[in-house]
Parts: C-alpha cells; sequence; structure tokens
C-alpha cells in the first residue's frame, strides 16, 4: 500500500530504498530469534544425546544461512536464464553472494568440526554411541556426504576469491552443494541417528525408514513453496522496473 502509485521520481527512488534497506537489517534479527528458538528446542533435550548442546542454537541460524544463500543463487541463475536477465543479475551479483555463502560456510564448518571433537574426545557413554554411528557406523556414508557438500563449497568459493576471478556455473554448484548438505544434516539431527541410538533413557535402539507419505510430504512442500513464490514474482516484480515516460 506504501508503495501504490509508485512514480519513479527522485523523492520516491530515495525512499524505496531507504525502506529496503532497513527491511533488509530488520530481516536479520526475526533469523537468527527463529531459528535460535528451535535450535533452543532441540539444545534443551538433556535425555535426548546428540541434541543437548549448546551449539544447536547458532548451528541451526548458520545452517539456515547457508541453505538460504545457497538457494537464493540457484534461483537467481534461473531467473537469470529464464527470463534472459544477464545484464541486471550479473557476474558481480553472484560474487557477492559465493563470498558470503563462503563466510557462511566456513563458519558451520567450524561448529561441525568442534562439535565432532568434543563428542569423540571426551564425551559421555551415550554421546559416544551417537558419534561412532555417525562417523564410521550405519550413518556414516550420510554424515561424509554431507560433510563434502560443504567442504568442496568452501574449498571452490574459496578459490575463486583468492583469485579473483569468478564462474557463474561454479558458483550455483556451490549453491546445490550446500543445500544437498543442509538436508543431509537436518536428516542426521532432528531425525537419527539421536532418536535411535545411545538415548539416556532405558529404551532399546531402534530403526528409522522414511516411507513414501514422508517423501511426498516432502515433494509436496517443496512445489507449494515453489509455487506460492512464482506466484508471488507474478504480482510483484522481481527486479526493479523504472516507470516509463509518458512520451516513451
Amino acid at each position: 500500500l506504501w508503495a501504490a502509485g509508485y512514480g519513479d521520481t527522485p523523492g520516491e527512488q530515495e525512499r524505496h530504498i531507504r525502506t529496503s534497506r532497513w527491511l533488509a537489517l530488520a530481516i536479520l534479527p526475526l533469523l537468527v530469534v527463529a531459528h535460535s528458538t528451535l535450535g533452543f528446542v532441540f539444545g534443551s533435550q538433556v535425555g535426548r544425546p546428540g541434541w543437548f548442546s549448546a551449539l544447536q542454537a547458532p548451528a541451526f541460524v548458520g545452517m539456515a544461512g547457508v541453505s538460504g544463500i545457497g538457494l537464493l543463487i540457484i534461483v537467481a541463475a534461473l531467473m537469470r536464464h529464464a527470463l534472459r536477465l544477464e545484464e541486471q543479475l550479473n557476474a558481480d551479483v553472484f560474487r557477492w553472494l559465493g563470498n558470503f555463502l563462503c563466510v557462511l560456510t566456513a563458519f558451520y564448518l567450524y561448529l561441525l568440526i568442534v562439535e565432532m571433537l568434543t563428542a569423540t574426545y571426551a564425551a559421555g557413554l551415550h554421546e559416544a554411541a551417537v558419534s561412532r554411528a555417525l562417523l564410521k557406523g550405519e550413518y556414516a556414508g550420510l554424515f561424509w556426504v554431507s560433510a563434502f557438500s560443504l567442504i568442496i563449497p568452501f574449498v571452490i568459493l574459496f578459490v575463486q576469491f583468492a583469485a579473483g576471478r569468478y564462474s557463474i556455473p561454479l558458483t550455483v554448484l556451490a549453491g546445490l552443494l550446500v543445500n544437498v548438505a543442509a538436508v543431509g544434516r537436518r536428516y542426521l539431527i532432528i531425525v537419527v541417528p539421536s532418536q535411535t541410538h545411545g538415548q539416556v533413557l532405558p529404551y532399546l535402539s531402534g530403526w528409522y525408514s522414511p516411507t513414501w507419505v514422508e517423501y511426498a510430504i516432502i515433494l509436496g512442500l517443496f512445489a507449494l513453496g515453489t509455487f506460492l513464490y512464482v506466484v508471488f514474482i507474478k504480482v510483484f516484480p522481481i527486479m526493479e522496473l523504472p516507470r516509463k515516460s509518458h512520451g516513451g
């Protein structure tokens, strides 16, 4: 409503830039609060090894940033190709996003290393059982795929930054890989093995296997999110469109 009747005058341009800047700043505390709260829900579960950790809140915030920037890179690349926005979504846009993703990936890798070192060096009985299941047990395959899906993008992006030469396809590949890592890490943190192995409570170890219903729900959520986003950008232009003059 505030932007209704926008005429692209100098005053309106200044108001638009100022508003966009404050909205961008305002969304950052919401990101931290929302994902920290989710991390606290898991991190305060003392009876669930693998969850009870002060690192859960910053790790959830870090992974949200990593997967979000990675997805933004993918969307920008698709829009650049589909809508022929090579001039607007140029290499500088992907350079900035790639550098930001590099920093966030390094931060999350640091938290992951700290978590694994702590859990393997001086862990209790139940925490050690979870660590073994992740590092060399039945969940090791997914754990290392997720880990290398973070390491490889970090190396790609850091080399680009150090060399001062940027490749849009490689940046998009990094965005894809970090989202693979995000799915794997969420599976390992939220679902298993903390729910099936090394519990403090006196329950026997169990197992978990997703059914077609769970896969359908996940695909449906992706489809719903994509649909809502497409509807949004059909109503509100994704790129700024200066108003043409009456004589143009």
